[in-house]
């Protein structure tokens, strides 16, 4: 394990955790994977399934950020992580396997999830989706109701007006859920 990077991780999230020791060694599986290890830009994109510690790591190792548009967050709830290598078009899955067992502690399981081997941490597979496309820049329209600029692909029509999510009132007659 590369002590300086944890730390880095660290630093970026506050404080040690066994989340964040599966987004750091989801870094490494995405490394090892893709060969890939820092994005400037948009050349290596993640896909997160959850919005928990580990993608802490993957913004302070990765560089794949929200702002920059190379962190996409896919609400499913799972520990899964999907990684892009834009020039290569190689991509990999990886989503955690390795379960905590009862009676072990937070501090004994961040450590096995730091040493154990990658392979007994993730499975591995191919991402079921196409790499996401490149941010793009949308012009800004100010709602009808509340006067605030919103992108204009966030915007809803409600009563022949451009409104923004706050102020949209959804029609939801309750059969569907």
């Amino acid at each position: 394990m590369n002590v300086e990077r944890w730390k880095k991780a660290a630093a970026f999230h506050g404080h040690e955790c066994p989340g964040l020791a599966i987004g750091f060694r989801a870094v490494e599986a995405a490394e090892r994977e893709l060969g890939m290890d820092w994005s400037e830009d948009e050349q290596l994109v993640c896909v997160t399934e959850n919005d928990a510690c580990g993608v802490d790591a993957i913004q302070a190792l990765l560089s794949c950020t929200m702002g920059k548009g190379n962190l996409v967050f896919k609400p499913t709830g799972k520990m899964a992580f999907s990684f892009f290598a834009r020039k290569s078009g190689a991509s990999v899955r990886v989503y955690l396997k390795a379960q905590n067992s009862e009676g072990v502690s937070r501090a004994d399981w961040q450590q096995a999830l730091l040493t154990m081997p990658l392979d007994d941490v993730f499975a591995f597979s191919q991402p079921d989706f196409d790499v996401p496309e490149h941010a793009r820049l949308f012009a800004s329209v100010a709602c009808a109701e509340c006067g605030e600029l919103i992108p204009e692909h966030r915007a809803r029509m409600q009563d022949g007006k451009m409104v923004c999510l706050d102020c949209f009132k959804d029609y939801d007659r309750g059969w569907f859920r």
